[in-house]
């Protein structure tokens, strides 16, 4: 989804139409290359033997075949490499064809698909050759892809996820509820062990899936779905009655979704923050990070570290090594989709120990059992891919993804974050 977001977020910024296209039947277009065989179908009849079971032997890939999306994809990109189309390192859903005149990206999901870049022609060209390979629909504008709602206005394109999340409200009967106006309460801490075991856990996992898949465009509700899914073992009644409370806040506005400015500020700013010692249970501690192009964010996470933190600073720092892991990765995709960025990429932390620890190559005894984390950061940094800034706690806008947060804080990082109620079609 990151990859998308991205490729929306350079087309807009550039300029160029997105157009999407959905695959008729895609798996059945995957050639086998080895034996399949399948039990003949109820409806099937055929002369045989008592002492015989006759199967149906398949040259074609099927629904339901654990290998058949892998063929479908391999189908796909021996057409569209026909055609002079090689797919990305950085990742294989994207293919791209460039030209002295010209460049085509083309973003592949399963069977749906988006093609964007500056030659109209080809782009038309390219529609026609694949309606002619595999038969597609033509849907025009991308307007919804996987979930995502995407609005055209003047300045910018909202991206938000309304239909799924009134979907999910009406799904578990929300409508009646009253909103609340924050995703978690801060007065509370959840604990694995506190609680009463639900009958049926797959209900409280279910949710707790839907609203993951929220996390696409709501990063308001990323570090509330991250605590949740922590539960997923063995949930408790406390745990769905946090559930309950975050599709609550999703009902006070299901249209708040992210904003693609068309501005032509193409540099990559992150932040990152840790919440130290955050769980209850393990003591570990939370790891979350924000990364914008221009005013847009396009890359977030929160996710509880694997191992114990000795300090905050520890924290702070294993905070710094995902993120600049993430910007290495992105720094890679942005060259591909010729987006020319400024080195160094600045990287906003409000630890002043984490930074110096990446500056000073001195602290072993501090930093020997992080190590590796800290040869890292101290690479990209002599490389100049990033350099490194000290933000106040007020400014830290990767606050909302490691801890529950208050009304008025809440409200304040969103709107710094182009975070906002999509308007009315």
């Amino acid at each position: 989804m990151t990859t998308v977001r991205v490729l929306v977020t350079v087309a807009v910024k550039k300029g160029w139409d997105i157009f999407q296209l959905d695959v008729n039947n895609a798996f059945l277009h995957g050639d086998l290359h080895e034996e399949v065989y399948m039990e003949a179908p109820p409806s099937l009849v055929v002369d045989q033997c008592s002492s015989s079971r006759v199967v149906c032997r398949l040259n074609k890939s099927l629904y339901g075949l654990k290998h058949a999306s892998r063929q479908w994809y391999a189908k796909l990109t021996k057409a569209l490499s026909s055609k002079g189309y090689q797919h990305s390192e950085n990742d294989h859903l994207l293919f791209c064809q460039k030209t002295p005149s010209s460049i085509i990206f083309v973003a592949v999901y399963v069977d749906d698909v988006i093609i964007t870049g500056t030659d109209s022609g080809e782009i038309a060209g390219l529609k026609a050759f694949l309606d002619q390979m595999f038969k597609i629909k033509d849907l025009g504008r991308l307007h919804y892809f996987l979930g995502l709602e995407v609005l055209y206005k003047p300045d910018d394109i909202p991206i938000s996820q309304r239909k799924f999340a009134l979907d999910l409200l009406k799904e578990y009967q929300c409508f009646d509820y009253s909103s609340v106006s924050l995703p978690l309460d801060p007065a509370i801490k959840l604990k694995a062990q506190e609680g009463n075991l639900l009958p049926d856990p797959t209900y409280y996992r279910k949710l707790v899936g839907k609203l993951n898949f929220l996390t696409n465009t709501r990063l308001d509700i990323t570090y509330s779905v991250q605590l949740l899914s922590q539960f997923m073992q063995a949930p408790r009644d406390t745990h769905l009655t946090a559930a309950f409370h975050l599709l609550r806040y999703l009902k006070k506005d299901p249209t708040l979704g992210v904003f693609f400015s068309n501005n032509l500020d193409c540099s990559i700013k992150a932040f990152c923050d840790s919440d130290w010692a955050a769980c209850p249970d393990s003591r570990r501690s939370v790891t979350g990070y924000i990364i914008l192009v221009g005013d847009s964010p396009t890359s977030w996470k929160s996710k509880k570290q694997e191992t114990v933190s000795f300090s905050s600073a520890e924290a702070e720092y294993r905070s710094l090594r995902k993120v600049v892991g993430e910007l290495v990765w992105l720094s890679r995709l942005f060259a591909e989709l010729t987006v020319v960025q400024s080195s160094p990429i600045q990287v906003f932390c409000d630890s002043q120990s984490a930074i110096h620890i990446a500056h000073n190559p001195v602290f072993h005894e501090r930093t020997k059992h992080i190590e590796v984390d800290c040869y890292f950061v101290r690479h990209k940094l002599q490389e100049g891919l990033i350099s490194l800034h000290r933000v106040s706690t007020h400014n830290q806008l990767a606050d909302i993804l490691i801890k529950a947060l208050t009304g008025v804080k809440h409200s304040a990082v969103l709107g710094k974050l182009a975070v906002r109620a999509s308007p009315p079609t």
